[in-house]
């Protein structure tokens, strides 16, 4: 290998080019914020119940999880995308179980969203409490639920953008490993290639010769004999 490594120098130092190349824009990434919110699903006000938060049952936790999941999906990805919901985002329910029992017992939902303005972050999450908003109005209205005893959604914590960065060390040493092993990985192939590539015209130099003397020579032994 040592060897190969050795033959095939011009390829380690492109690996290095390109490697450094990288480097520069892990020393220097580019700032992201994440804005994140958390929403809570409430149930009506009932006289046995007058506080909305004392009434949190799984049940609810059910319903909120089922909103999740239709704005998951590709029809509810395409609904965000029409509101104006671009970059990533992601609606995270909120475990409130333990590792023994992880359940999601009281209805509440974080909301994040990155983008490369934290303004643009903000409104995005606001974008998707009021999808999964209309999406828990619009399932309550297909049961035909009076609206006093509908569910209601809560902004708990309002979304605020954070800058987020990486890790320079890390995203460093990242590079280096993969150009190591690009690098190895490359010099190897390109010495398999090369040297088969020679191999090909070393056979062709071989046989050539032979293989253009071989007619004459048949042609010339039947004269021959014929004469004798």
């Amino acid at each position: 290998m040592f060897r190969t490594l050795r033959r095939r120098w011009y390829v380690l130092l492109l690996v290095a080019v390109l490697a450094g190349a990288g480097a520069l824009q892990v020393l220097r990434p580019t700032v992201t914020y994440v804005s994140s919110a958390i929403v809570v699903l409430k149930p009506p006000v009932t006289g046995s119940q007058p506080n909305q938060l004392a009434n949190l049952q799984p049940p609810l936790a059910a319903v909120s999880y089922a909103a999740v999941q239709q704005l998951e999906s590709p029809s509810g990805a395409a609904e965000l995308r029409a509101a104006g919901v671009t970059g990533t985002y992601r609606l995270i329910p909120r475990n409130s179980g333990t590792s023994v029992t992880p359940r999601y017992l009281i209805p509440s939902l974080q909301v994040q969203a990155e983008h490369a303005e934290p303004a643009a972050a903000n409104l995005a999450v606001l974008k998707v409490v009021e999808a999964y908003t209309k999406r828990l109005a619009d399932m309550q209205a297909e049961q035909q639920i009076p609206e006093p005893a509908r569910m209601s959604v809560t902004l708990l914590v309002p979304p605020t953008a954070v800058a987020q960065t990486g890790t320079k060390s890390r995203g460093l040493a990242g590079t280096v490993l993969l150009a190591g092993v690009c690098a190895v990985a490359a010099a190897l192939w390109t010495d398999q290639v090369v040297t088969r590539r020679n191999r090909r015209r070393r056979e062709r130099a071989d046989t050539g010769p032979e293989n253009e003397a071989g007619p004459e020579a048949e042609s010339r032994m039947p004269a021959a004999a014929a004469a004798h």
